[in-house]
């Protein structure tokens, strides 16, 4: 029985004049191929009255990618907008990358950006954003989040937003800060050979010195992570200390023993009218000062010789061999006593009143 029919193939109606019962005979008569995964209403095998209306939609296989996840899907649907619905895909608030109105060819490839919460945690506080932006950096972008230089994020800018995706983000700072730094002092050696070896003498006291320091700082999250130096000042310069070695290297001298010595001793005494009360006193005085020891130094004042001469170098006025020759060292040390004290007893009483003479 011929009768005409309206078909509708994907969105484009035209009438048909076919013979044939049923829908199945319509579209053969029309030569309109269907296959397994065509939409055909009425169905294949229902029959279709003459002035009846045939919908076909061809089955296309396209690329979904949701939320950064790509999958193959066949679908029935002419524009965007439906395949969207056919995918059950919650649409409000959803960011597509084409029209809802736009048709779907076969192929097709269709981002599809759901509207998701993403909770940054900035300054603080932890802030809920609402957002269909594919990428995280267009989602802070689309939160209303400005990231200045140095900022870091616990995630890849790049990186596929996700529902629930938690966000760190670290604020960077800089600043500048002074401080106040040590310089410590040098020490410079000088030798001395009118000094005897061994002897070391400060003669010059070092003193530290003392800079201020300017400098930048870069932070992230208030923790500082980089200083740079960008000024110095030097407020007080140090001061160098100056040591004196001493590099005389004293002969040995003559085998004289305090016995000896003491015996030159009352010999020269005498000479001076000084009697054996007077000597007693003497051998007391140089007793305490060097036990009658030829050779005896105080490092540390530099006194000389048996009567302690300070500095010993004094005992060259009665002759140039004063480290070594007891009888110069006790004629020196006469002269002094007589000249200073009187007598021998007159020293002794000065010294045990003082300690020294």
């Amino acid at each position: 029985m011929h009768k005409s029919v309206s078909v509708d193939v994907d969105g484009a109606a035209r009438q048909v004049s076919a013979f044939g019962r049923t829908v199945d005979d319509v579209l053969a008569g029309a030569g309109i191929d269907v296959g397994e995964g065509d939409l055909v209403a009425p169905a294949l095998a229902d029959a279709i009255a003459d002035g009846g209306e045939i919908v076909v939609r061809h089955g296309r296989e396209i690329t979904v990618a949701l939320d950064g996840e790509d999958r193959t899907v066949w679908t029935t649907a002419l524009t965007v907008g439906e395949a969207v619905a056919d995918l059950g895909v919650r649409g409000d608030g959803a960011r597509l990358s084409a029209s809802r109105s736009a048709t779907l060819g076969r192929g097709a490839v269709l981002r599809v950006s759901t509207l998701k919460t993403i909770h940054l945690a900035v300054d603080g506080q932890v802030i809920d954003g609402l957002t269909s932006a594919p990428t995280v950096r267009e989602a802070l972008k689309e939160i209303g989040l400005v990231l200045a230089d140095g900022d870091q994020v616990s995630v890849p800018l790049a990186a596929t937003s996700v529902d629930g995706l938690v966000v760190l983000v670290t604020r960077a700072a800089q600043g500048s800060g002074t401080t106040s730094e040590v310089m410590p002092f040098t020490e410079r050696i000088v030798e001395d050979d009118s000094i005897a070896a061994g002897t070391r003498k400060v003669t010059t006291t070092g003193r530290a010195g003392e800079r201020q320091i300017t400098f930048a700082t870069d932070s992230l999250g208030g923790a500082e992570v980089a200083r740079t130096v960008i000024a110095e000042v030097v407020l007080h310069a140090p001061v160098e200390q100056v040591v004196t070695v001493g590099t005389r290297v004293v002969p040995d001298a003559p085998s004289v023993t305090p016995g000896s010595a003491q015996a030159i001793g009352k010999e020269l005494a005498a000479a001076r009218g000084w009697g054996d009360d007077e000597f007693s006193c003497l051998v007391e005085l140089w007793n305490h000062e060097s036990h009658w020891n030829v050779s005896a130094e105080n490092t540390s004042s530099g006194a000389y010789g048996i009567p302690q001469a300070l500095p010993g170098s004094k005992m060259a006025t009665v002759a140039d061999d004063w480290r070594t020759n007891p009888a110069t060292q006790i004629t020196w040390g006469l002269n002094y006593i007589g000249g200073r004290y009187g007598t021998p007893c007159g020293a002794w009483q000065s010294f045990t009143a003082k300690g020294w003479y």
